[in-house]
């Protein structure tokens, strides 16, 4: 039973991943990436801090590689996907899962860009520490609570409230 779990988790995963990667570059404003932290949100609260980060971190990468993104990718999602799961798994609410996206994505995301962008520009000419923050925190914000929107739909089906109790989702499908 608990192999078919892993198995599913994992196909889910496999599944959120591709929707990331797949609405990310279709709903990007240069230097705002709101669908990343929409399905932050929702893997955090569908998956836990674990799984929503390894999403972000493979997303990361694959955006990366094939759009030729900067390094911010990686710095502005894997923050906030595990705070949001954490956020999520202490609270048992979205709004926890919210702010922890907030707080990744906007706040420490954005100041760890920093340093990462000048050793990958080679140069610190023109940029300072809160460069990133203000389009950062636009997205995490924004992709919060569209996120917030989407999972308010969501708990309405059947099949997200059954990948909720199989997973240890939201232990009562409140928002």
């Amino acid at each position: 039973m608990k192999q078919t779990i892993n198995v599913k988790k994992i196909s889910l995963l496999a599944m959120m991943i591709a929707l990331d990667v797949v609405l990310s570059p279709l709903f990007r404003i240069e230097g705002m990436a709101p669908m990343s932290s929409v399905m932050n949100v929702i893997a955090a609260t569908l998956l836990g801090p674990l799984y929503a980060t390894i999403m972000a971190f493979v997303c990361a990468v694959i955006r990366m590689t094939l759009l030729g993104i900067p390094p911010l990718a990686l710095t502005g999602a894997l923050f906030g996907a595990f705070l949001a799961g954490v956020g999520y798994k202490y609270t048992g609410k979205v709004w926890g899962a919210m702010i922890g996206e907030i707080i990744g994505t906007g706040l420490i995301g954005s100041l760890l860009s920093y340093p990462v962008m000048v050793w990958f520009t080679g140069s610190q000419q023109g940029m300072y520490w809160f460069l990133y923050t203000p389009r950062f925190f636009g997205g995490a914000i924004s992709g919060s609570i569209i996120g917030f929107f989407v999972l308010l739909k969501l708990k309405e089906t059947q099949p997200f409230r059954r990948v909720q109790r199989l997973f240890g989702g939201m232990n009562n499908g409140t928002v």
